[in-house]
C-alpha cells in the first residue's frame, strides 16, 4: 500500500511538473505574439525604434518558448523576428513591420498548435 501510495504521489508530481512547462511556455507565445503586433503596428506608423524594440521582446519570449516546447511555427517566427529587427536597425520602418507581421502570424500558429 505505501509503495503504491508513493508511486501515485511520484506520478502527481510529474504530472503537475509537465503541465506547468505547457503553461509557461503557453504565457510565453502570448507575450511573443503580443510584442510581434505591437511591432508590426509601430512599423505601420513609421516608428523604426519601436519595432526594433517590440521585436526583441517577443524574439526572448518566443526562444524562450521554443526552449521549453520546440515548434517549427516559432523557428520561422524567430526569424522572421530577426529580420524585423535588422531592418528596423536601418531604420526600414515599413520592411521591419512587414517581417514582424509575418513573425506574429507564425507565433499564432504556434499558440494554435497544441
Amino acid at each position: 500500500m505505501r509503495k503504491q501510495l508513493l508511486s501515485l504521489l511520484t506520478a502527481g508530481f510529474i504530472a503537475g511538473l509537465l503541465g506547468t512547462t505547457q503553461v509557461l511556455a503557453e504565457d510565453h507565445k502570448a507575450e511573443a505574439t503580443k510584442h510581434a503586433l505591437a511591432a508590426a503596428e509601430s512599423g505601420k506608423k513609421g516608428d523604426a525604434a519601436a519595432v526594433g524594440e517590440h521585436a526583441a521582446a517577443a524574439k526572448t519570449h518566443a526562444e524562450a518558448a521554443q526552449a521549453e516546447k520546440p515548434n517549427a511555427h516559432l523557428d520561422a517566427g524567430i526569424k522572421n523576428l530577426n529580420d524585423a529587427i535588422e531592418h528596423a536597425k536601418m531604420g526600414h520602418a515599413d520592411i521591419a513591420g512587414e517581417a514582424a507581421d509575418a513573425a506574429a502570424t507564425h507565433l499564432k500558429a504556434a499558440e494554435k498548435s497544441f
